[in-house]
């Protein structure tokens, strides 16, 4: 079976704004690149998982989803990188009612795992929120990073808070 770094979007893999769908308005976290290539190394394929409750919120559609993903992509593969697939939640419960793949819920991971035959013990998922580090833990991965620039989060059901992406590389 498959081992998978599951990475949210927003906050982990670029700098967080609300309600990102713009291009010129996506700025990559620093290390990025580097962790992902790390990864690949040990073995692992790259996913990513996000809420886009923006999608629900008609703040911007799809096909602006979309476009997006795909202009980040290309900028994965320029670095030798390859994000096998993005899965994303377009619902919010208060608007578009509840649904299986939004985070804290492992909808967007469980498909992954079937999709793709992922081990999931052996996965490890990075995420800035603790919603995120749920849903993981709610799939059965054994291994979650909090990513925490701020420093400002002190408990989390994470197996380590990081204040830079470069900590998760070091042993």
């Amino acid at each position: 079976m498959k081992k998978a770094l599951f990475l949210d979007r927003d906050g982990v893999i670029n700098v967080e704004k609300d309600y990102l769908y713009k291009i010129e308005d996506f700025e990559f976290i620093d290390g990025i690149f580097d962790i992902c290539r790390y990864f690949i190394k040990l073995g692992f394929e790259i996913f990513v998982v996000t809420n886009q409750s923006g999608i629900a919120r008609k703040y911007y559609t799809k096909d602006d989803f979309y476009k997006l993903s795909e202009w980040m992509s290309d900028k994965f593969k320029k670095e030798g990188i390859d994000i096998k697939k993005i899965y994303f939640c377009p619902h919010h419960e208060t608007i578009s009612g509840s649904c299986e793949c939004r985070k804290p819920k492992p909808g967007m991971l469980l498909d992954a795992k079937d999709e793709f035959g992922i081990d999931m013990e052996s996965s490890v998922l990075i995420g800035d929120k603790e919603r995120d580090i749920e849903a993981g833990l709610n799939a059965g991965l054994k291994t979650t990073y909090l990513f925490d620039e701020s420093d400002k989060i002190k408990n989390s059901k994470a197996t380590k808070i990081v204040k830079n992406l470069y900590e998760i590389m070091e042993k």
